[in-house]
């Protein structure tokens, strides 16, 4: 099965959602990833957080969809492990990587504000807006893509589960060309290409976020464990957006 011949109609959403989940259902990641570069060409981007097993979505980007964007939302509270990984791995694999931060830094944030991951959960929201959900959405309004790569996978979370290969989000088309690969399909990619893992992995950080709120896990704990920042175990990037949401960064001039 071609990338080509899944082509939709450019203007026609509804039928280019309807005919990819349909035609893409068992297609492999490559393939689905090749389909998003033919379908939208430069209007493609792909987030990453440059974590434990992101070097697979990555590889399959530069292998399938060479030259597309690379967001990476820096906080201003990440490893310095992930920052050398970042850039050591958009070095190796030749990606235009893109970095985005917030428009108050983390010292000006914590000085004004405390530290918010420690206020609940109302006070990691405001983090997580502040530091996450805006500088992507100033990113998606910068680049102005029609599409989205993301390489989250349907066994990480409970809101994971229940995406498809291809939806909307947002006003733009969101593609997850790994989402039905378990744990064991990543390490197979990572072995089989000779990639890295995140270098903390080695030390048993298997789902890594911000200093913070990102703690080791043991062998037979959900990789999510290590992440303490909020019930839900997401960050926010992967949520739609409400139309409140909306408003509050429109208004805020965030």
């Amino acid at each position: 099965m071609s990338a080509e011949a899944l082509r939709p109609e450019p203007d026609d959403g509804e039928v280019l959602l309807a005919r990819a989940r349909t035609e893409l259902a068992d297609a492999d990641a490559a393939t689905i990833v090749r389909w998003a570069a033919e379908t939208f060409g430069r209007g493609l981007v792909v987030t990453s957080s440059f974590g434990a097993h992101s070097a697979v979505m990555l590889h399959l980007v530069s292998e399938h969809a060479p030259g597309t964007p690379v967001v990476l939302i820096d906080t201003g509270h990440l490893f310095l492990e992930t920052y050398r990984f970042a850039h050591d791995l958009a070095e190796r694999l030749d990606l235009d990587l893109r970095i985005f931060q917030p428009r108050m830094t983390a010292a000006h944030q914590e000085a004004i504000y405390g530290r918010l991951w420690e206020q609940g959960e109302e006070g990691v929201r405001e983090y997580l807006r502040i530091n996450k959900v805006e500088p992507l959405q100033r990113a998606l309004r910068e680049i102005r893509p029609a599409a989205w790569l993301s390489g989250v996978r349907a066994e990480q979370t409970d809101h994971r589960a229940e995406l498809e290969i291809v939806s909307a989000q947002d006003g733009r088309v969101k593609v997850h060309p790994i989402l039905k690969w378990r744990l064991s399909d990543v390490e197979a990619y990572l072995e089989s290409k000779d990639l890295p893992h995140h270098p903390l992995h080695a030390q048993g950080y298997r789902s890594i976020g911000d200093v913070h709120s990102t703690l080791p896990t043991l062998p037979g704990q959900d990789p999510r464990e290590g992440r303490i920042l909020g019930a839900k175990r997401e960050c926010g990037i992967h949520l739609p957006l409400t139309e409140d949401e909306n408003r509050s960064l429109t208004s805020s001039k965030l």
